[in-house]
C-alpha cells in the first residue's frame, strides 16, 4: 500500500545554540527525513551530523506515554489535580518560596514565557531558575554589567567579515559545527582571514587555527587584562565613550604575563594580531561561562572590545555562542531566577508593576528567587516543599550530581515533566508527565544571534504527550487562575509575550518584538526567522556600533577585572580535570543516545591522559581509570594522547544513570558558583586518578535489553540492538547463568572457554540468527566491534565467535565519519591502495567529510600518519580507539 507523500516542514533543529533551519519530511507511519533549510540564514542548508541524523531520534521507544502516580498509570485529570492541590497546600502551609521551578533551555519561549508568569506572577515568588543557569548565565552577567541590558550585539556573519577570529573556551568545530564550517569556509575563500583557539587542549578547531594559545586553566582573564594593557600602550583606546577605564586600566597593568603560562613570543603573536585588526570578533563559550569567575571572564573580554570600539559593526565584537536551543529563548522570558519578562529587571520597582499590571497578577514575586546550586541546596534543607523539573535532567547534570539526586529524592513532592520514561531524575518523581518531544512541539526558539525561528509540530504527540505550556497552563486554571491561563494555541502566547515586550521597550528594554503582538495563528503559522528587535524603535541588526548603551550614562562600562586562581589541587586530588562535549553527543544523551549511528563514533565515557601522566600511573590505552574527587567517583575509558597538557586529563559529560552510572562526570564536580551569575564552575575539578583493577572486561551485543550486573557498564544503541562494555572487580560465579540473566534469554549458547587465559565467548543463537553474543577477557577485548554489530540479528553460525570477519570481509574499523558510516580501517585502505593525498581525494573515494565536515580533523590526523608510515598502515583494532577532540 502506497501513502501520500507528506508536505515539508520548515522546523528548526534543536541542538546548540546555532539554531539551524531544517527541512523535515514525514512518512506518516513514524519516520522522518531531514536536510538543511538552505533558506534559513542560520544555516545556509548546512547541518551537523547530530541534525541529520534527528530522523533516527523520533521514535517511540523509551517514551514516557502517559501520566504516572507513584509508579502507577494515571488520567491526565488525577495527575493534574493532584499537582494544582499539592502546589495549593505547600504554598498555603509554607508560603510561596516553598514552591520552585527548574526549568530548561530546551523548552520553546511559549513553554518558558507561561512558567514563568505562573511563579513570579501567580504564585508569587522567583524561584524558577533554568539548566541555562549552568551554560551563559555569566555572559548574561557579564553584558547586564558592560552594557546594561543583556545582549549580543553581533550577528553570525561577523564571523565572515572578520579579519580575525578569536576562539577562547570553544570548541566550535564539535558543538557548534554549522558556525565552525562558515568559518572554516570564510577562511577558505578568504586566506587572510587569521583564527586564533585559546584552548589548554588541541581539540579539532585548531585543525583551521593559525594561532593555538595554551594558556594555564583558568587563565583567560589574565590574558585579556594583558590585552587591555597593551591596547592602552598601543593608544587604540577610544577613552571618550566609555566609563572606568581608568578602574579597569589599573586592575589590568596589575597582571603578570607569567600567569598566562605562556611564552613571551606567544603573547606578543596574539597581541599583534588583535591589535593589528580593527575587524576582530572574540567568540567565547562554556570554556568561559563555566567557571567559579565566568563573570570577571566575561567582562575581562568585553573591556577589550568595549575600549577599542570594536563592537557593534560588521565584522568586529564579543560574541557568546550558547549552548542550548533556546537558552536565548529563556534569557527572553524571565526564565532565570533574577531577571524578569522582557530582559527587565525584577528588583526594580516599575518594572514589576508594568510586568504586574500587564499580566493582572495577584502575588507578583519582589525579589529574585534561587538559582540553581542554591536552588537544590534549598530542596537538601527542606526549605522547597514542591519541585517541579521541566524537560531537564538535574540529578545527572547539575554539579554534586549524587547530592543532588539524593536532595530531589528526600523532597516532600516531585512533579517531573519528560519525554523519557526514565532518567536519573524521573526516577525520584511522586508525578510524572508525558511531554512532546522535537518534531511534536509548536512554537519559537531564539539563536545565539537574537533570530527567532519557528519550530513547528512534524508528526503527532506520541501517546498521551502534551505541550509543556498547555500542562503548565492548565495547572495554573485548576490553581484558580482560568482566565490568565486561558490561550488556545502558542500563536496566543507569542502574542502576549510579544505586547509585553513593546511595554518593556517604553521602559528601555533592549528586547522588543512588539510588531508581532497582533499575530493571528495563520501569520504565526508562516512566520519566517527574523531578528530581534522588531518594534516601533529598532529593527534587527547589530548594537551599541552607535555608542549608545542601556546604562545609566548610556555609555559602555568597563568592568576592573582581577584575576582568580582556579581551586587548587592537592596531593590527595593532584590532577585537574576538564570537562566538555563529544562531536556526535549532546547534553545527556535523550535525544541523540536514540541514534544508531551517533553511538557508532565514540560510545562510552572516557579520560584523555597526557602520555607522561598515563605511565606515572600505570595506565596503558584501552584500559579502565578510576576518577575521584571530593564528590564522587567515576570510572572511565582511557585515551593516551598529548591533545592534553600534563596534569590536566580531560572527560566528556554526557553519560547517565540509563547510559553508563560508572562514568557521570556530574558526580565528580564540584558546586562552586560565580559570586554574581550563580553559574557553577562545571568545566573543573580537582582529582585523583588510578588503575580500576578489572578481575574481567567484557563486549556484548543484544537484540533485546542488556541487564548488565557489574561495576563498569556503557550502553550504546545500534540499528537491531545494542551494545555494552563492560567491567568488574569480581567474576562470576557461573558464566553460563550470568548470561542468562544479561539477555534475558533462555537458549543454550555456542561457547569457546580458555580458564587458564582467562577467555570466554557465549553467541546465543536462535533460528540461525545471532540474538547476543558476550566476550569476555582478562584485557579490554580487542575485536571488531564493526563486524558484531552488523552480525546482530542476520545469519550467523559458530564463526561469531572469532569475534571478526573473514578475510572476504575486511574490517571497517572505529567510526570516523559518522555521516556516512565510514571507518578507520576502510579510509587507511584506501589512502594506501588509492594513493590519496588529500581531503579532497578521500572525499572523492568515500564521501567521507562531505557533508557536516565536524569528522574532517579526525580525517587529516589519519592521513598525516599513514603518510608519515608510508601508507604500509595496519588496520586498528577496537578498541585502543580514535579520538581527535572535545569541548
Amino acid at each position: 500500500m502506497t501513502h501520500p507523500a507528506k508536505p515539508t516542514i520548515r522546523t528548526t533543529c534543536p541542538y546548540c545554540g546555532v539554531g539551524c533551519g531544517v527541512l523535515a519530511n514525514a512518512d506518516g507511519q513514524g519516520g522522518l527525513s531531514v536536510r538543511g533549510d538552505p533558506d534559513h540564514p542560520a544555516n545556509l542548508g548546512r547541518l551537523c551530523v547530530k541534525g541529520s541524523a534527528l530522523g533516527e531520534t523520533v521514535g517511540h521507544g523509551g517514551r514516557l506515554l502517559a501520566p504516572q502516580i507513584g509508579g502507577r498509570a494515571a488520567t491526565w485529570d488525577e495527575a493534574l489535580d493532584l499537582v494544582a492541590r499539592r502546589f495549593a497546600q505547600t504554598i498555603a502551609r509554607h508560603g510561596p518560596d516553598s514552591i520552585a521551578f527548574y526549568v530548561s533551555g530546551q523548552m520553546l519561549t511559549e513553554d518558558y514565557y507561561v512558567a514563568n508568569k505562573l511563579m513570579k506572577g501567580f504564585i508569587g515568588s522567583g524561584n524558577i531558575d533554568t539548566n541555562s543557569r549552568l551554560c551563559m548565565a555569566s555572559s548574561v552577567a557579564g553584558h547586564r554589567r558592560a552594557f546594561g541590558s543583556d545582549t549580543v550585539p553581533g550577528l553570525y556573519e561577523d564571523l565572515e567579515l572578520a579579519d580575525t577570529v578569536v576562539l577562547v573556551g570553544s570548541n566550535l568545530a564539535w558543538c557548534h559545527p554549522v558556525l565552525y564550517q562558515r568559518l572554516a569556509a570564510a577562511k577558505e575563500k578568504r586566506p587572510g582571514l587569521r583564527v586564533v583557539v585559546i584552548d589548554p587542549r588541541r581539540t579539532a578547531t585548531c585543525d583551521i587555527a593559525d594561532l593555538h594559545l595554551r594558556p594555564a586553566p583558568g587563565s583567560d582573564a589574565a590574558l585579556f587584562n594583558l590585552l587591555l594593557s597593551e591596547l592602552s600602550r598601543r593608544s587604540i583606546i577610544c577613552r571618550d565613550d566609555i566609563d572606568n577605564i581608568e578602574d579597569a586600566l589599573t586592575a589590568a597593568n596589575a597582571v603578570s604575563p607569567q600567569a598566562t603560562g605562556l611564552a613571551h613570543s606567544q603573547l606578543w603573536q596574539f597581541y599583534d594580531l588583535w591589535c593589528g585588526s580593527e575587524k576582530v570578533v572574540t567568540v567565547y563559550s562554556q570554556g568561559i561561562n563555566q567557571s567559579d569567575s565566568g563573570t570577571d571572564k566575561v567582562n575581562a573580554i568585553l573591556n577589550c572590545h568595549l575600549a577599542s570600539g570594536r563592537i557593534g559593526r560588521p565584522g568586529m565584537g564579543p560574541f557568546s555562542v550558547t549552548g542550548q536551543p533556546n537558552a536565548m529563548g529563556g534569557r527572553e522570558v524571565g526564565g532565570l531566577a533574577n531577571m524578569l519578562a522582557c530582559h527587565l529587571d525584577i528588583e526594580n520597582p516599575d518594572h514589576r508593576r508594568a510586568v504586574r499590571d500587564f499580566w493582572g497578577a495577584p502575588g507578583m514575586a519582589e525579589r529574585p528567587g534561587l538559582k540553581a546550586v542554591d536552588m537544590f541546596h534549598a530542596v537538601e534543607q527542606g526549605r522547597i516543599k514542591a519541585l517541579w523539573v521541566i524537560c531537564t535532567n538535574p540529578a545527572a547534570s547539575m554539579p554534586d550530581a549524587d547530592r543532588v539526586a539524593r536532595a530531589i529524592a528526600g523532597c516532600d513532592f516531585v512533579v517531573v515533566s519528560e519525554t523519557a520514561a526514565q532518567t536519573d531524575t524521573s526516577r525520584l518523581a511522586h508525578v510524572l508527565l508525558p511531554a512532546t518531544g522535537w518534531g511534536e512541539k509548536d512554537g519559537t526558539v531564539t539563536n545565539s544571534e537574537r533570530r527567532i525561528s519557528r519550530q513547528r509540530r512534524i508528526m503527532p504527540p506520541a501517546g498521551q504527550a502534551r505541550d509543556d505550556w498547555r500542562i503548565l497552563a492548565e495547572v495554573g486554571r485548576r490553581m484558580g487562575w482560568p482566565e490568565a491561563f486561558a490561550w488556545n494555541g502558542p500563536a496566543q502566547v507569542f502574542a502576549e509575550h510579544a505586547a509585553l515586550s513593546g511595554i518593556a521597550g517604553g521602559l528601555g528594554s533592549d528586547f522588543d518584538i512588539s510588531a508581532h503582538a497582533d499575530i493571528s495563528t495563520a501569520d504565526y503559522d508562516r512566520l519566517e526567522p527574523f531578528l530581534w528587535p522588531q518594534g516601533a524603535g529598532k529593527q534587527g541588526g547589530r548594537f551599541f556600533g552607535d555608542g549608545r548603551f542601556h546604562t545609566p550614562s548610556g555609555r559602555g562600562r568597563l568592568v576592573p577585572v582581577t584575576p582568580r586562581d582556579p581551586q587548587p589541587l592537592n596531593q590527595d586530588y593532584p590532577f585537574r580535570l576538564n570537562t566538555g562535549r563529544i562531536r556526535d553527543q549532546w547534553h545527556t544523551m535523550t535525544r541523540t543516545g536514540l541514534s544508531p549511528r551517533l553511538s557508532r563514533h565514540l560510545a562510552e565515557p572516557f579520560l584523555e591522559l597526557h602520555p607522561l601522566d598515563a605511565a606515572r600511573l600505570g595506565l596503558t590505552p584501552a584500559v579502565l581509570a578510576e576518577v575521584e574527587s571530593p564528590q564522587g567517583r567515576a570510572i572511565l575509558r582511557v585515551l593516551v594522547t598529548e591533545r592534553v597538557a600534563q596534569g590536566h586529563p580531560f572527560a566528556p559529560i554526557h553519560w547517565t544513570g540509563e547510559t553508563a552510572p560508572a562514568g557521570r562526570i556530574g558526580a565528580l564536580l564540584p558546586a562552586l558558583t560565580d559570586p554574581v551569575s550563580g553559574q557553577p564552575a562545571l568545566k573543573s575539578a580537582p582529582v585523583a586518578i588510578r588503575p580500576f583493577v578489572a578481575a574481567w572486561h567484557g563486549y556484548a551485543v543484544s537484540t533485546r535489553p542488556v541487564q548488565p550486573r557489574c561495576e563498569y557498564w556503557a550502553r550504546a544503541t545500534l540499528d537491531r540492538g545494542e551494545q555494552v562494555e563492560l567491567a568488574s572487580s569480581r567474576t562470576p560465579v557461573d558464566w553460563l547463568a550470568e548470561g542468562r540473566e544479561m539477555f534475558g534469554l533462555d537458549i543454550a549458547p555456542l561457547v569457546v572457554s580458555d580458564p587458564r587465559q582467562g577467555i570466554l565467548r557465549l553467541a546465543y543463537v536462535a533460528d540461525g540468527r545471532l540474538q547476543a553474543a558476550l566476550f569476555v577477557s582478562r584485557e579490554p577485548v580487542a575485536l571488531s566491534r564493526a563486524h558484531l554489530t552488523s552480525a546482530l540479528g542476520a545469519d550467523c553460525g559458530p564463526e561469531v565467535l572469532a569475534g571478526r570477519p573473514g578475510a572476504d570481509k575486511p574490517d571497517e574499523g572505529a567510526i570516523i565519519c559518522a555521516c556516512f558510516g565510514v571507518g578507520a580501517n576502510t579510509i587507511l585502505r584506501a589512502i594506501a591502495s588509492q594513493r590519496l593525498v588529500s581531503l579532497e581525494d578521500l572525499g572523492t573515494a568515500l564521501c567521507a567529510g562531505t557533508n557536516c565536515g565536524s569528522c574532517r580533523p579526525e580525517l587529516r590526523a589519519l592521513m598525516a600518519a599513514a603518510q608519515l608510515s608510508g601508507s604500509e598502515t595496519d588496520e586498528v583494532a577496537e578498541p585502543p580507539r580514535l579520538c581527535v577532540g572535545a569541548d
